[in-house]
């Protein structure tokens, strides 16, 4: 089911008939007439191929997709706001801010060029504000485009995954989950909350996006990823993302099989002698680093080579005296097969936690909520 097939304003009054409980009340609030709002309704559910209300004398009762759909609908006009927004408008700038260029705007969405001008130039004009300025050959969106085009984002995602529930109702199970996998994720925890869900889900879509978390963190804010699985921050900066904690990671100091250091449970004098490979400056795991021999009036290590790949900073390390630190999940099969060993064990101040971040306006789905239950599940597999 498309959701550019459905008309915004028609989509506003389901809302208003399940917040109001009248097709007449509702009617009022949206401006349409009764028989315009009781045509639309009836539109709406064909296209759906579900009731979304009971009609009754004293009024209208949602059905159970009706509970589903009035507020995600609701949560999706929160997102836009304008009553001048349109469908057509809403996917025309989606489509530019995402492309960069009217031309690619127009193959992603199959519209022609002087109807995607026109549905931003109207957009633009109504807000009373530029939404888009040309640089060169290409189409950038300005601050206040960008911030619309985040807003119209998650906006898609609420009346998406609103569809997808409904569709549910029919068995027709075309849900998904797009998750951003952090480098510690990709270990245990993820595989295995993965493995859980799918043995009970196996017709729900998942999207594993890797990457570290300035790739990710975009993404999820603007609804292109459900979350983040990872290194917690603290402080959380961004103001509209919610963390939820799953474990604690303590990690060690790691070398070659064979290293100067094997056997010596050495301190913070003799690893600084070495070279590290380590994620770039800003993450946990690297600013715990910096403490570390600060804290102990040690200079810094040098870091010629800078990685969150657990692979690159395996292959770094078989070849030289590097030392590295991580996490005992990351490389449990380089320890086993003998390539790599355990230096020291780390203090306590560089324990972190390991959980998943969401958007602080997400409204977990049925299958979502399954998929967080096997997360924690996962984490307290993971904390034996």
């Amino acid at each position: 089911m498309d959701i550019w097939n459905f008309n915004l304003r028609h989509l506003r009054a389901v809302a208003k008939i399940a917040e109001l409980g009248t097709v007449n009340a509702a009617a009022l609030a949206v401006n349409l007439s009764q028989p315009a709002i009781t045509q639309a309704l009836g539109r709406l559910e064909a296209m759906i191929g579900l009731p979304l209300f009971e009609r009754r004398h004293d009024g209208m009762i949602p059905t159970r997709a009706g509970e589903i759909l009035a507020p995600r609908i609701g949560a999706a006009l929160s997102h836009i706001q304008s009553p001048h927004v349109t469908m057509s408008r809403l996917r025309a700038l989606l489509a530019l801010a995402e492309t960069g260029s009217y031309a690619g705007a127009g193959q992603e969405t199959g519209l022609s060029l002087p109807s995607i001008h026109r549905a931003v130039n109207d957009l633009a004009l109504a807000l009373r504000r530029p939404l888009v300025a040309r640089q060169g050959k290409f189409v950038i969106t300005t601050e206040a485009g960008t911030q619309l085009a985040r807003e119209f984002r998650l906006a898609k995602v609420e009346l998406e995954a609103g569809l997808s529930e409904v569709e549910a109702l029919r068995g027709l199970e075309t849900r998904s989950i797009s998750i951003g996998a952090m480098p510690l994720s990709r270990a245990r925890i993820l595989p295995a909350a993965v493995a859980r869900f799918l043995s009970r889900r196996p017709k729900v879509k998942l999207t594993i996006v890797e990457g570290s978390r300035a790739e990710l963190v975009e993404p999820l804010r603007n609804g292109s990823l459900d979350l983040m699985v990872g290194a917690l921050r603290d402080p959380l900066v961004e103001g509209d993302l919610i963390q939820h904690p799953l474990f604690e990671d303590r990690p060690a100091v790691y070398g070659r099989k064979g290293h100067p250091l094997e056997g010596s449970n050495p301190g913070a004098l003799d690893v600084a002698r070495f070279p590290f490979t380590l994620p770039p400056r800003g993450t946990p795991l690297r600013d715990s680093f910096e403490r570390y021999f600060l804290a102990h009036d040690v200079p810094l290590p040098e870091v010629p080579v800078e990685s969150g790949s657990v692979m690159m900073i395996r292959q770094v390390m078989m070849g030289g005296d590097f030392l590295t630190v991580l996490s005992p999940d990351q490389v449990t099969v380089e320890v086993e097969a003998g390539w790599l060993c355990a230096l020291s064990r780390l203090p306590a101040e560089f324990t972190r936690h390991i959980g998943m971040t969401t958007r602080a306006s997400l409204r977990p789905t049925e299958v979502q909520s399954e998929f967080f239950a096997d997360l924690e599940w996962a984490a307290r597999e993971v904390s034996r």
